[in-house]
């Protein structure tokens, strides 16, 4: 198994490299490869701010990178629930946070918008200090 970097994920999904996103391509089609948490969170960000991608596009594109037969998320269980809450709104960012924090009595945050998505989505409890 090969864990693979941002830049990789982003020049597979976006093919806006045409000689990297080809080796992308072949890589993810040759290999079994790892994905860290922290990669999928800097490809979402790549995405959405270099890219111009709406969070909601992002959340698909990764979702479905996601559920390639050779691709492993180091914590699949997290990632699918952040990206679900992402694809509804919530920062991708603060649904990794609020997914990481299950388990605790509260998530607590200056964020108002976290807490008003999370509000609506029905998620971990948020508080405000």
């Amino acid at each position: 198994m090969l864990a693979i970097d941002t830049n990789v994920v982003v020049r597979y999904l976006t093919g806006d490299h045409p000689q990297q996103s080809a080796k992308a391509k072949a890589l993810i089609a040759g290999h079994d490869v790892f994905v860290a948490t922290t990669v999928l969170l800097e490809s979402e960000w790549v995405l959405r701010s270099a890219y111009g991608y709406s969070g909601a596009a992002v959340a698909q594109a990764l979702t479905g990178f996601a559920g390639l037969a050779r691709v492993q998320l180091e914590d699949a269980a997290l990632a699918a629930r952040a990206l679900g809450w992402a694809g509804q709104g919530m920062d991708f960012a603060d649904a990794l946070h609020l997914a990481k924090a299950e388990g605790c009595e509260a998530f607590v945050t200056f964020d108002r918008r976290c807490k008003r998505c999370a509000d609506s989505l029905g998620g971990p409890e948020v508080r405000m200090p």
